[in-house]
């Protein structure tokens, strides 16, 4: 196993349950997305859900009823999953695995195929070029791929956030010189990590067959404020989330976001 990769796995190793309680805090990422996946997903689906973590959405999905198999690089990941699947009384299936290799250990045909961390870790374009051709050989034709990436300004909006004072530490200037010579990035972020600039997604994407349905903002317009929103009613935190979700596919209002989803639907 590379160092890169061994280093990704060490970090969701340790941080299980941060990565779970993840989407509590920031739940616009998780409304919007699975709000968009709704418009194909159905009950009865056969679900892969390849670098799920520990499994937020495939014991979601598994409660709609679907028929759910997550894979994750993380071990502990994957144990953390089987176990609160089993306290929440779903049924979902887990292994531990590389991206790149999950069609050495799967077989079958799936209705859709979720991407939603591997181009996150994956450091060289080869390897996100192999985990995607893993999940297409995997994928029923007509099925449906469900692809995530981090954006480039994502490192931006957080810290101007949380701790804008990173701007001044020396660790932070790699990124924010390819911020500003407008360049995607890979290298050292919260783990070993790569940023995309958006505009890079569709051309990189382009040489799988893949019609696209969808390229949305995760968290829409609402990443920056997500604070101020969240503190208040919930009748006002409902109608931000339904403008979000109107606004979501928005290319303008794309680098609000801090996730990209595309959505595409595989032609052969």
């Amino acid at each position: 196993m590379e160092e890169n990769i061994r280093i990704v796995q060490k970090h969701y190793d340790q941080d299980v349950k941060e990565e779970w309680d993840r989407l509590e805090k920031h739940p616009f990422e998780f409304i919007v997305t699975t709000r968009m996946m709704n418009r194909y997903i159905k009950p009865g689906d056969k679900i892969l859900d390849i670098g799920g973590g520990p499994g937020r959405y495939s014991i979601y999905y598994t409660q709609k009823g679907c028929d759910v198999t997550l894979v994750d690089l993380s071990s502990e990941n994957v144990k953390f999953a089987l176990e609160k699947s089993k306290e929440l009384h779903t049924g979902i299936k887990a292994v531990s695995a590389d991206a790149r290799d999950v069609d050495k250990i799967l077989d079958g045909k799936y209705d859709h195929i979720f991407l939603m961390g591997p181009m996150y870790h994956l450091l060289r374009e080869k390897d996100r070029i192999a985990a995607l051709d893993s999940a297409l050989s995997l994928l029923k034709n007509g099925g449906f791929l469900y692809i995530s990436f981090i954006l480039m300004f994502s490192g931006i909006i957080y810290d101007m956030k949380y701790m804008p004072q990173l701007i001044l530490e020396d660790s932070e200037q790699t990124f924010l010189n390819a911020v500003l010579k407008d360049k995607s990035y890979a290298g050292d972020a919260f783990t070993k990590a790569f940023f995309i600039r958006q505009k890079d997604i569709l051309p990189f994407l382009a040489r799988f067959p893949l019609r696209k349905k969808h390229l949305f903002g995760q968290e829409s317009i609402l990443s920056p404020c997500e604070k101020n929103i969240l503190s208040q009613p919930d009748e006002v935190i409902d109608k931000w989330t339904e403008v979000a979700e109107k606004l979501c596919e928005r290319e303008e209002y794309l680098s609000y976001s801090e996730h990209a989803m595309y959505i595409g639907q595989k032609v052969r």
